[in-house]
């Protein structure tokens, strides 16, 4: 059977080393395991393939590979893969969850207590004043009995609630269908009470994944019932935010701050308001960045395979009805 990969990246981290890559043929040997160096030779790497594992899979690539029967990717979102084409091809294709709880939470903790403590304020400052305390006297805020609400609260939802919870936080978890059982000390609400929540909430994490559904779902509603003061961060998908509406919220309340790790378009422009605004903060798309991510991606992708050729079911199957799932 043949395996062929394609996991190149700018980052390092992000694509495997030949040790990984080695670690891989040594745990199945009776597999051949073909790396492509880039997107645009994979489909001829397809001809004789039965696996893919890609960080993406161009619709056109389905007419080289005859005989594919399963997509694998690392991501934990699917809404950049053919998962409707997919399924209509008779091919598998699975995301991966687990392993971007972490880094995720560690970013979207590190930007809380930027906005909690004053930090990025000071950053800027900095720059125009000799002395800044009394500004910062204004705006900080105590985590310890703040209420973070985690928009799309699943798997990377409960890293970043442990997180919070740590810091003394009441954490707020809403999605379609909450879990039946109490875990992580968070108080679930449904997406339908999202106004009630934000209304309760010092810190709104959006954690949605890109649907139909999702598409500006940020919005002035939305905000308009946010509680004065509150800070917005999306590390979920750029379609959840209208970014209008943030400007509208942050200009005339009810916002303090907004982080965004995700845009639309990407990068934004540099006369773009957001970008020059005195309570954003960007970040380039790097809440996932970790130097663990290419190993644990890779023991994820083990995992299944040895499903695969035991014919037990796949981990982070996605089908037409859960396209655009994410960890959130």
């Amino acid at each position: 059977m043949k395996v062929t990969m394609c996991l190149t990246s700018d980052q390092d981290f992000w694509q495997p080393s030949q040790e990984q890559v080695n670690a891989l043929r040594s745990a199945f040997p009776d597999v051949e395991f073909h790396v492509v160096a880039s997107p645009s030779t994979a489909p001829d790497a397809l001809q004789d393939s039965e696996v893919y594992f890609g960080w993406r899979f161009a619709p056109a690539w389905f007419s080289h590979a005859p005989s594919l029967r399963w997509i694998a990717s690392p991501a934990a979102g699917t809404d950049h893969l053919p998962v409707r084409r997919a399924s209509e091809a008779g091919v598998m294709l699975t995301r991966s969850y687990g392993f971007h709880g972490r880094p995720m939470a560690e970013h979207a903790m590190g930007l809380v207590l930027g906005f909690s403590r004053g930090l990025f304020t000071s950053s800027r400052l900095q720059q125009t004043q000799l002395w800044w305390k009394d500004e910062l006297a204004t705006e900080f805020f105590d985590l310890a009995g703040a209420a973070m609400a985690i928009v799309g609260c699943g798997s990377i939802g409960a890293h970043l609630a442990r997180a919070a919870g740590a810091f003394k936080m009441n954490v707020i978890g809403v999605r379609r269908t909450p879990p039946d059982d109490a875990q992580d000390g968070i108080r679930w609400m449904r997406t339908s009470a999202i106004r009630r929540a934000v209304a309760d909430a010092d810190v709104v994490v959006d954690l949605l994944p890109a649907t139909a559904e999702t598409i500006g779902y940020f919005g002035q509603r939305v905000f308009n019932s946010c509680k004065p003061g509150a800070i917005f961060i999306n590390l979920g998908r750029a379609s959840t935010l209208d970014h209008a509406a943030l400007l509208q919220a942050l200009n005339y309340g009810p916002l303090g701050g907004a982080a965004l790790d995700v845009t639309t378009p990407r990068p934004l422009p540099m006369h773009d308001s957001l970008r020059l605004h005195p309570r954003v903060i960007l970040t380039p798309k790097s809440a996932t960045f970790s130097r663990s991510y290419m190993d644990e991606a890779i023991a994820f992708f083990a995992d299944n395979l040895r499903r695969y050729l035991d014919g037990a079911p796949l981990h982070g199957l996605a089908t037409p009805t859960t396209e655009g799932c994410s960890d959130a």
